[in-house]
């Protein structure tokens, strides 16, 4: 079939096009190669999601074809989009990616991976064939079969337990499947010599580890104290085992972004990491339970107002034990910011940017601008004219930030402040942790009463 009659015929949104891609599929491996062209053409009209689904509902006659197209790819989108379409091929009998597991190119290998965690427990069949993806040379590919085995679940656990007392086994795939045991199940699937096993190297990580900055999404809590005990009596925490920065900062952003579905329905609010002292500072990352169930229970609008509420009375409480107390929210996803900063048992500011959009007076403050908030614009503030970007197209992204430099060097517009400023110019900002951040003593991952009713949250975390 003629690649431009596809082209034309492909054009158009996913409603229009649903017609001619039900043809296409019918067609089979006669239209596999002109669809494949049209899918690696970064020029061409047609959106790649319209091309991809006639390639995985064409299935099998598309696999070697895309796999080779992916190893061939001058760019990476051409990559991303041929490895999305072999990840995701509807074959009747998964076998027919085994001898992509073996493949020469790792992304090909790391995405056939992903065609049996698709499958979850329908792949259990295989588990044997998947296990020397646990030691591959590529760490990419020996992550992606973790999270493989973490989709087939329990029914591979005992499989892992046995391959992993063979004496034989290589220490890179004893490693594997040990956190392929971890993901699965958490130390809860773990038996003793696996649980010390995993203490041993964290002691070794922490001899030498060097701070780096944290992904930051979420809140965490700020207190000027280096004993840990009394931080972890504060929020309720127990059972705390020594992890380093980076395991505990996973284990956060791990916990707080898992939507999987099926669990007890405590995976967030199970453990808490409290950070070494870092620059005089103990950071909290996680809440105690009762302030947790307390949010959750809320319900739709209400859900804010509870929050404000705990953190302003959470932070109160911590400044009267410690002195002062801070707490930073901030999201990855969106414009959310905020912060509660107490001494001495009083809020004595509060901000956050969306109520204060709400509202536009600063809503969700308590007490008057603080002074770290100095030179800055708030969030919810805009410091622009209203004519500012008048002539300039929405789409003209690099017209719009050429406007925006130039306006705010005129007017001298100060920067807009986010709450990792605020933390830099009075606590610690853990996303710019480094070698040169004072650290003392060590992180620990302790439970609260919800983890030490229902457990870790399963999932293997790096060191």
């Amino acid at each position: 079939m003629d690649r431009e009659l596809i082209t034309e015929e492909l054009t158009g949104s996913w409603e229009h096009t649903k017609a001619a891609r039900d043809a296409l599929v019918g067609r089979g491996a006669e239209v596999v190669a002109e669809v494949l062209d049209v899918l690696c053409d970064e020029g061409s009209p047609v959106d790649w999601s319209i091309s991809s689904d006639v390639l995985t509902r064409i299935g099998e006659p598309a696999m070697l074809p895309l796999a080779d197209a992916l190893v061939a790819a001058e760019t990476a989108e051409v990559r991303r989009r041929a490895g999305w379409a072999l990840g995701r091929l509807k074959v009747a009998d998964p076998a027919a990616f085994l001898p992509l597991l073996s493949h020469a190119h790792p992304e090909v290998r790391k995405d056939t991976l992903f065609a049996f965690q698709c499958r979850g427990e329908a792949a259990l069949e295989f588990t044997d064939r998947l296990l020397p993806a646990l030691a591959d040379p590529e760490a990419e590919v020996r992550q992606q079969a973790v999270r493989t085995f973490g989709a087939l679940g329990a029914g591979a656990v005992p499989t892992l337990r046995r391959i992993r007392r063979e004496p034989a086994l290589g220490p890179r795939l004893r490693s594997g499947v040990l956190e392929a045991l971890a993901h699965i199940g958490g130390p809860a699937v773990l038996d003793g010599r696996d649980r010390e096993a995993l203490r041993r190297l964290t002691r070794t990580k922490l001899s030498g580890q060097v701070p780096n900055g944290m992904h930051l999404c979420g809140a965490w809590y700020a207190v000027p104290t280096t004993d840990q005990a009394a931080v972890l009596d504060a929020f309720d925490l127990g059972d705390p085992e020594p992890v380093t920065l980076r395991t505990g900062a996973a284990a956060w952003n791990h916990d707080h972004h898992d939507w999987r579905p099926g669990g007890d329905g405590h995976r967030s609010c199970a453990r808490v990491f409290v950070s070494p002292v870092l620059d005089g500072w103990t950071l909290v990352f996680g809440d105690r339970s009762d302030d947790a169930h307390r949010i959750e229970e809320a319900e739709g609008p209400l859900r804010d107002e509870v929050m404000t509420e705990v953190v302003r009375e959470r932070c109160a409480g911590l400044s009267r034990r410690f002195g002062a107390a801070h707490w930073y929210g901030m999201s990855c996803g969106d414009g959310w910011t905020a912060w509660c900063i107490a001494e001495r048992g009083e809020v004595v500011r509060h901000y956050d940017a969306y109520e204060a959009e709400e509202n536009d007076e600063g809503g969700g403050d308590e007490g008057p601008g603080h002074p770290a908030e100095a030179g800055f614009l708030l969030p919810h503030q805009d410091g622009f004219p209203d004519d500012a970007f008048d002539g300039i197209a929405v789409s003209d992204s690099e017209g719009f930030a050429a406007r925006y430099q130039e306006v705010k060097e005129r007017l001298g517009i100060p920067d807009t402040c986010e709450a990792v400023d605020i933390a830099a110019r009075i606590s610690v900002d853990p996303g710019s942790l480094g070698p040169e951040t004072t650290v003392v003593g060590h992180g620990v991952l302790a439970l609260s009463a919800c983890g030490r009713e229902h457990g870790h949250p399963p999932g293997a975390l790096p060191f």
